[in-house]
């Protein structure tokens, strides 16, 4: 008798179930979201279109001098989405990809008032601002907002490790005799310092400027900062 009690006792826990879950499942089913979810959504890829990208902070003030010999500071990009980066005119490693996926970014919004690029030399004794002039066009650079910078070693180095956390460092071990990384910084139009989250949320902080999806990320979010 206990028995046949137990058995009517699940199977009507399972007839509330069914009665109150699978119109759900159904309904998911038929709108093709049985594997989304608040959880799932977090982990399963970047920064969608309608997300707000994550304010990290305010850009640490820079003046310096550009190619044509005139001051450039962080108040200069006021009123611009800029991408900063620090690289060499030297480099013989990882400048020239970074190069090129910055002309890449340039073309792609060439000609918007709105948006300009910013490149700081980590070798200010031979990078002179006639070096970098030079440099420029070598490169390919055609818009009158991307200022190569030069100025004092130690400032750069400051502003470098200490200001963005985005490390340079003289190595005579390594080819080129400069270590740095291939990191762009994304700058919305008040100075601050904007990025995505990672695949679990976390912000990235800067954009990987020698890969392919790094540079498609950052062309997308410098969409979203131009049109706030």
């Amino acid at each position: 008798m206990l028995k046949n009690k137990s058995y009517i006792g699940i199977s009507f826990v399972i007839l509330v179930f069914g009665i109150y879950a699978i119109p759900k499942i159904v309904n998911r089913m038929e709108k093709n979201s049985i594997v989304q979810g608040d959880r799932l959504d977090k982990v399963g890829g970047s920064t969608v279109e309608n997300d707000k990208l994550v304010k990290i902070g305010p850009v640490p003030k820079f003046e310096l001098i550009n190619q044509d010999g005139i001051k450039v500071s962080n108040d200069t990009y006021k009123g611009k989405v800029y991408v900063l980066e620090f690289f060499f005119a030297t480099c013989p490693s990882i400048c020239p990809k970074m190069n090129a996926n910055m002309v890449t970014i340039q073309n792609a919004f060439f000609g918007n008032p709105n948006f300009g690029i910013a490149s700081i030399t980590i070798d200010p004794l031979h990078d002179t601002p006639a070096v970098l002039k030079e440099h420029a066009k070598v490169v390919g650079a055609k818009s009158s907002n991307w200022n190569f910078l030069t100025g004092d070693k130690d400032y750069i180095y400051s502003l470098s490790n200490k200001g963005f956390n985005i490390y340079v460092g003289e190595n005579s071990k390594v080819n080129g005799g400069f270590e740095h990384s291939g990191l762009f910084a994304l700058i919305d139009k008040n100075g601050n310092i904007r990025c995505r989250k990672d695949d679990y949320g976390n912000p990235i902080l800067y954009y990987d400027g020698l890969d392919k999806k790094g540079v498609r990320d950052i062309q997308q979010d410098i969409q979203v900062l131009l049109k706030e």
